[in-house]
């Protein structure tokens, strides 16, 4: 067979350099498949955290609001009390 023609079945024959190569490369490939992995892992963890940090933001939100619209009504009340109070000569 060529070797653009060897099939995934036919058993390649390496040299001592080469072998020490392919196992050169193997190492290579075993570290990135682990970075690989560490990296992915990490973008998980991150995205775990990022929805935590958005449900923790819409509360927040969620009780500015309601403050606001305490701060408001108390506000609208010491008006309402402010006009009747009598006004004086000064």
């Amino acid at each position: 067979m060529t070797p653009r023609a060897r099939s995934t079945y036919s058993v390649r024959m390496s040299t001592p350099a080469t072998a020490v190569a392919d196992s050169g490369i193997e190492r290579e490939l075993s570290l990135l498949e682990g970075k690989l992995a560490a990296l992915v892992a990490h973008a998980r963890e991150l995205r775990a955290a990022n929805e935590t940090l958005r449900c923790d933001l819409a509360a927040a939100d969620d009780r500015n609001r309601a403050l606001n619209e305490r701060v408001a009504a108390a506000a609208r009340r010491l008006d309402a009390l402010l006009e009747r109070l009598p006004v004086t000569a000064a």
